[in-house]
């Protein structure tokens, strides 16, 4: 492969949700994951990753057809004693489903190049470290957890005469911010591409808004930002650097109309470090509302060497 990635780079990715369940915990009712410390609502690197997997296997041919799969997925098979029936496996892949050779897996499996994964071969295994790593997400407005009761679409059984209910736990509305990063040592060994990194992007944002499920519906993404920085050097902390600033009460906002971003420290701290900065990629919803020490400002989407052409003296 060629273009592999030599730079390190620093993600931060927002997207809100409104009146929807960001992460289920399978263990707590699939209630919302919640910090009662803070009242902030979590979603795990799972998730996003899910999220990526799926867009790039709906939308950008990695479905196994052609020289292009995603290593964790479902797969389906056909009963042999009926053709009309099909049947989902565990989401596990094998090694016996290409061909036992961990470049084949690297060449075909963009998530395997990006996320890492443990590959097992016919009599051991390999363990890829994912260049890309997600921090757990973590919501920026304090939020709470609500209860919502209904009828399910079908009686329990054939003879039933009442239907079943069920309860649905949601979030009125959470901006979820993202910590991420690039690491180009990783990419040298699982063989990640810039094309892949440009795919991962795009998984992000568009996947975001694709997940058209009963439970996912209603997020959408508001800020994805790039770094790359010059050797080893990363900031950190990017998602710590924001301040929701509430138009009322931070209880009361339901949209991204009810609240402005504040940017200050984050591009304070960008700018203290700009001489390690490669480049900057932006891409903002027009919606969201950003101010700089005070001053409203508005964000110029694209990529950039400068820091100060990206955001305001």
């Amino acid at each position: 492969m060629s273009n592999i990635i030599n730079n390190k780079t620093e993600l931060l990715f927002l997207y809100d949700i409104e009146n929807a369940n960001p992460n289920g915990d399978p263990l707590n009712e699939n209630r919302p994951r919640f910090d009662s410390e803070t009242n902030t609502a979590l979603v795990s690197d799972v998730r996003l990753k899910r999220t990526i997997r799926d867009y790039w296997y709906e939308y950008e041919g990695f479905n196994g057809e052609g020289d292009k799969d995603i290593f964790v997925r479902e797969t389906f098979y056909q009963d042999e004693k009926d053709p009309l029936k099909s049947f989902v496996k565990d989401g596990k892949r094998r090694a016996k489903d290409f061909n036992e050779e961990k470049n084949d897996i690297l060449n075909r499996c963009i998530d395997i190049r990006v996320f890492g994964g443990v590959i097992p071969l016919d009599k051991n295994s390999i363990t890829f470290t994912g260049p890309v790593q997600f921090q757990m997400g973590r919501s920026l407005n304090s939020v709470e957890v609500i209860t919502e009761q209904g009828t399910g679409a079908f009686a329990s059984k054939v003879d039933a005469k009442q239907d079943t209910f069920r309860t649905e736990y949601k979030l009125p509305y959470a901006v979820i911010g993202f910590n991420g990063i690039i690491n180009d040592k990783a990419a040298k060994i699982s063989l990640m591409t810039e094309d892949d990194k440009n795919l991962l992007y795009k998984g992000m944002w568009e996947g975001t808004k694709n997940l058209i499920t009963r439970s996912k519906f209603g997020q959408n993404p508001l800020l994805f930002l790039a770094i790359t920085f010059n050797g080893s050097f990363y900031l950190g902390r990017l998602r710590q650097k924001l301040n929701l600033i509430p138009k009322e009460k931070e209880d009361s906002i339901r949209s991204v109309k009810d609240y402005k971003l504040d940017l200050t420290d984050l591009i304070d701290a960008l700018k203290k470090v700009k001489d390690k900065v490669l480049n900057i990629e932006i891409r903002v919803d027009p919606d969201l509302k950003t101010i700089y020490n005070g001053n409203d400002v508005i964000l110029k989407e694209g990529k950039s060497e400068s820091v100060d052409a990206i955001f305001p003296a």
